[in-house]
C-alpha cells in the first residue's frame, strides 16, 4: 500500500474524512480519562478485597483491550448485516434475559450476570443494544403504520414490555428506564402522533412511580435522595459522601489520587459514583472537561444519525439516533445521581465507570456509529456529479484495498 493510500485511509487529505474525527477524539479521551480515574478510585477497595491495589485496574485494562477489538470488528461489519440480523438479535437478547434468571450470578441481591469463565456478562446490556437494533429496523419496515395508526405504535411497545418485564425480574429498573426513554425518543423522531407520544410518556412515568412506591428498597433510595442529611449514616449515606466529594473538589480539585471519600467512605467509588471522585480530584475543570467530551460524543452521534436519514439510510439513521439518546440519557442519570439531582439508579457513566459488560457493549455501539458515518459518506460521495467521481474513486479503491 502506498503512502497516498494510507493517507486516504486515515483521512489525512483535506478532501474529506471517511470517519468522524471529533467522535474518535472524544471517545479516545473518555476511555483514557476513564481508565486513569478507575485506577485512582479503585485502589483502596482493591487493596482491601484482593490484597492487590491494581487488581481492578488490571481487569479494566483487559476490558479496554477487548473493547478495542470489538470496536474494530463493529467498524468492519457492514450495516446490511445488522439490517438482516436484527430480528434474530432480538430473539438472542430475549434468550439471554431468560438465561440470566436461570443460571445468572446473584450480586448484591440482583441476578444480572451470566458467568463466562473469568468474566461475567450483564445480559441486560447486550439485550439493550439488540433491542435498539430491532427498533430501528421496525421503524423502517413499518414507518407508515407508526405514523398513521395505533397498531404500528403498539407493536414495538409490546416487545419493550416483554423485555422490561424480564429485566425487572433481575431487578434492574435503571436499564428499563434507559430503554423506555430511547424507545419513546425514536418513536417521536419516526413521526408518531403527539397524543400517542404523550400517552406513552405519562403511562411510563406512572409505571415507574408505582414500581418505586411498592418496592421498599427503591422507595428508600428516593427518600434518601430527597433528604439525604436527615439520615446521613443510613439511607442518605452514599449521597452524602458523594456530595462531600463534590464540595471538597473546588475549582481545580485535590489532585489526582488525593480523594478522601474513595478511602472506603463512599461505596462503589469506581463504578456508579466515579464522577464524584472526578469532582474531588480534578475539580470543576475536570468535571466540565468530561461533560464536554460526553456532550461531543452525543452530539456527533445525533449528527451522524441525522445525516444518515438525509441520505435515505433510514435504518442506519434511527440506530445512530437511538445510540445517541441512550448515551445522553445514561450520562445524565449517572451524573445527576452522584450530584444529588436524581435518585440513584446504578447506571454506569459511558466509557468512564468500571464495568466490563457496559464498556464492551458501548464499544460496539461506538463502532456502529463510525460504520454508519463511513457508509453515509461513501454513499454521498458516490452520488456526486461525474466530474468529481474520479477523485472519489481513488479514495474508495484505497479503502477496498486496505480491507
Amino acid at each position: 500500500m502506498s503512502w497516498e493510500n494510507i493517507k486516504d485511509l486515515f483521512h489525512l487529505k483535506p478532501s474529506g474524512q471517511l470517519y468522524d474525527v471529533p467522535l474518535i477524539y472524544a471517545l479516545l479521551c473518555l476511555i483514557g480519562v476513564g481508565f486513569v480515574m478507575v485506577t485512582s478510585a479503585s485502589m483502596p477497595e482493591a487493596e482491601r478485597l484482593y490484597d492487590n491495589p491494581y487488581h481492578i485496574m488490571i481487569r479494566q485494562a483487559v476490558f479496554v483491550a477487548l473493547g478495542f477489538v470489538l470496536f474494530i470488528v463493529a467498524i468492519s461489519v457492514k450495516m446490511q448485516w445488522w439490517k438482516v440480523a436484527n430480528p434474530y438479535l432480538l430473539l438472542l437478547g430475549l434468550g439471554l434475559l431468560v438465561l440470566v434468571l436461570i443460571v445468572g450470578n446473584e450480586i448484591n441481591g440482583s441476578k444480572r450476570w451470566i458467568p463466562m469463565g473469568p468474566i461475567n456478562i450483564q445480559a441486560s446490556e447486550v439485550a439493550k443494544l439488540f433491542f435498539f437494533s430491532y427498533l430501528a429496523g421496525y421503524l423502517v419496515r413499518k414507518r407508515d403504520e407508526v405514523q398513521e395508526n395505533l397498531k404500528g405504535f403498539v407493536k414495538p411497545i409490546s416487545v419493550f414490555i416483554v423485555y422490561a418485564g424480564l429485566i425487572l425480574l433481575q431487578p434492574d429498573l435503571g436499564t428499563v428506564v434507559v430503554m423506555f426513554v430511547t424507545t419513546v425518543g425514536l418513536l417521536f423522531l419516526a413521526g408518531a402522533k403527539l397524543w400517542q407520544f404523550f400517552a406513552l410518556m405519562l403511562s411510563g412515568i406512572g409505571l415507574v412511580i408505582a414500581l418505586i412506591v411498592f418496592e421498599p428498597y427503591r422507595w428508600a433510595r428516593v427518600v434518601g435522595f430527597l433528604e439525604p442529611w436527615e439520615d446521613p449514616f443510613g439511607k442518605g449515606y452514599q449521597l452524602v459522601q458523594s456530595l462531600m466529594a463534590y464540595g471538597q473538589g473546588g475549582w481545580l480539585g485535590q489532585g489526582l489520587g488525593n480523594s478522601v471519600q474513595k478511602l472506603q467512605y463512599m461505596p462503589h467509588a469506581h463504578n456508579d459514583f466515579i464522577f464524584a471522585v472526578v469532582a474531588e480530584e480534578l475539580g470543576f475543570i475536570g468535571v466540565l472537561t468530561i461533560l464536554v467530551l460526553l456532550g461531543t460524543l452525543v452530539f456527533r452521534a445525533l449528527l451522524i444519525g441525522q445525516r444518515a436519514l438525509k441520505a435515505n439510510k433510514e435504518y442506519e439513521g434511527y440506530l445512530a439516533l437511538g445510540i445517541g439518546i441512550w448515551f445522553a440519557f445514561q450520562s445524565m442519570v449517572n451524573v445527576g445521581a452522584s450530584a444529588g439531582i436524581l435518585p440513584t439508579k446504578g447506571l454506569t457513566l459511558p466509557f468512564i465507570s468500571y464495568g466490563g459488560s457496559s464498556f464492551l457493549v458501548m464499544a460496539i455501539a461506538a463502532g456502529v456509529l463510525l460504520r454508519v458515518d463511513f457508509e453515509t459518506k461513501m454513499a454521498t460521495k458516490q452520488a456526486t456529479p461525474r466530474g468529481n467521481r474520479r477523485s472519489v474513486s481513488g479514495s474508495t479503491s484505497a479503502v477496498q484495498g486496505a480491507a
